[in-house]
């Protein structure tokens, strides 16, 4: 699933909007934030690594320093199994496995145990007709009518709006949680008569909304023209050539060569209980492949390399959908696109009953994060960012000296709880504006709430300038939020803060 701010826990069927890390995923299925991209740039228009300056370079990642903010994760989110990749400059710099495959067994996740990834499917099912595409066989263009004409408006809806999500046919799976008649299996052209045949939600090309019925026709479409069932054609096609010997298509648990995890849900916050998965054929095209994060990172590097799809066929990958009104999508084919700083973030997000997984993909320093875990209900937006924000190029952030923001931010606080400040680290006029009055009133407010911890750097921007920090703390039992400004010199200029 994209990040939790940009899809609801299951985005193999719907979708939420806010912030990544949500992919991120979304964003996050993978719809970005409002406000992405624009119909006319894709991932491929960014600035290239090598011509982005050196001091804006990320710094290289520390796999230490990720192994501790990975198991503090699975610790606070009670996860049964977590299993992390991380790639950075073309290369993987971390793919390793985190707690158990299934509980009551000493079996640890390891990097070769699959994990479903619902909608990160997506984009394979995509570049399938892509490459179908570029051989001639089909074109994006194409009315669905040419392969199914007995579906709703299919004369008035194109292969490609399929894969935008803007076709306007029936999700089959919105909500999140297996309902009865995903309990029992199904082909997937029955699914498709079953819900293309209905009136459209809305008229075609006019709005975006999430629905896997799209891609169930996609995935029927390339195993029209090629001939080949879909697992076939994928592994032919993607799986073999790039060696992603630990991926496959719709597997039987327990089948031969298989290590997989089992998938757990919950409910009112309790206990992770087993997860009852959707009948055979639901997930199909839309998600039904098996992967680990080495196989996926390098599928992501593969991608953006220009080794699976041609020049044109990636632009039309990560082209998000401009619609007649100016508005746009923020989502290509089977892709999700948006800003992050100076950087474009390609990500989409999955997850089918007892799974979530992530893949997050940052093409100008050839960089990408896959998450998967074996529990429906973890929530790993906050993990994703903070991974990312190590990842993606900071050309707009000043380099401040001193101590870094987070603790510049946690001295701070903690003096003006005591009611005295070094002066000698403000910014004149801040300091002029932080009257012995208002140290004094902090001093009672905040001796009031309670001792100050929990401070965070949400993240920094630029204005003015100058760095900004958003801080996150605690002060007794009162979340806060803050907005600290410093200089280049290191001297905070800015230093406001309130509940949240």
């Amino acid at each position: 699933m994209m990040t939790p701010s940009l899809l609801p826990r299951h985005p193999l069927r719907s979708v939420r909007a806010g912030t990544a890390a949500a992919i991120l995923a979304c964003v996050a299925c993978g719809r970005p934030r409002d406000g992405a991209r624009d119909a006319g740039t894709t991932a491929q228009d960014t600035t290239p690594a090598a011509q982005i300056p050196a001091a804006a370079q990320p710094a290289p990642v520390r796999p230490a320093q990720l192994d501790s903010m990975i198991r503090k994760t699975v610790a606070e989110k009670h996860l049964v199994g977590l299993s992390v990749g991380v790639a950075q400059n073309g290369s993987i710099v971390l793919a390793r496995g985190y707690g158990v495959k299934a509980l009551g067994t000493p079996d640890s996740v390891a990097p070769t145990t699959m994990f479903a990834i619902g909608s990160v499917t997506k984009q394979f099912t995509c570049s399938a007709v892509l490459l179908l595409a570029q051989a001639g066989k089909l074109s994006l263009s194409d009315p669905v009518a040419k392969y199914f004409p007995t579906l709703t408006r299919a004369n008035d809806i194109t292969l490609l709006e399929l894969g935008q999500h803007v076709s306007g046919y029936r999700d089959f799976y919105p909500l999140d949680f297996v309902d009865r008649e995903m309990q029992k299996d199904a082909t997937a052209d029955s699914i498709i008569a079953e819900y293309a045949t209905r009136p459209l939600d809305f008229e075609p090309g006019t709005r975006w909304s999430y629905s896997n019925t799209n891609f169930l026709i996609l995935g029927r479409v390339v195993e029209k023209v090629s001939g080949q069932p879909f697992g076939t054609f994928l592994g032919q096609r993607f799986f073999t050539p790039l060696g992603m010997t630990r991926t496959q298509y719709d597997p039987l648990p327990g089948g031969p060569g298989a290590d997989m995890a089992s998938g757990y849900t919950s409910f009112a916050l309790g206990n992770p209980i087993p997860a009852r998965p959707e009948g055979r054929g639901w997930a199909g095209s839309a998600g039904a492949i098996w992967s680990t994060p080495r196989d996926l990172l390098t599928w992501d590097l593969a991608l953006i390399g220009g080794k699976v799809l041609d020049p044109g066929s990636y632009r039309t990958l990560t082209t998000a959908r401009r619609f007649a009104d100016g508005r746009t999508s923020g989502y290509g084919c089977g892709l999700g696109i948006r800003d992050q700083g100076p950087a474009v973030v390609v990500a989409h997000g999955g997850a089918v009953s007892g799974f979530v997984a992530e893949n997050v993909v940052v093409p100008s320093t050839r960089s990408a994060i896959v998450l998967m875990a074996n529990t429906d209900f973890a929530a790993l937006g906050n993990l994703e960012e903070a991974i990312l924000e190590k990842l993606v190029p900071h050309t707009d952030v000043p380099v401040v000296s001193g101590p870094p923001a987070v603790d510049a931010a946690r001295t701070f606080l903690t003096a003006l709880a005591s009611g005295r400040v070094d002066r000698s680290t403000l910014g004149d006029d801040y300091s002029a504006f932080l009257t012995p009055e208002l140290v004094a009133g902090a001093r009672r407010s905040l001796g009031a709430l309670g001792p100050i911890s929990k401070v965070e750097v949400d993240h920094t921007s630029e204005r003015g300038g100058m760095e900004v920090a958003d801080i996150k703390f605690v002060a007794g039992k009162q979340p806060a939020g803050a907005l600290m400004y410093r200089t280049p010199d290191g001297k905070i200029q800015e230093f406001l803060f309130a509940r949240e």
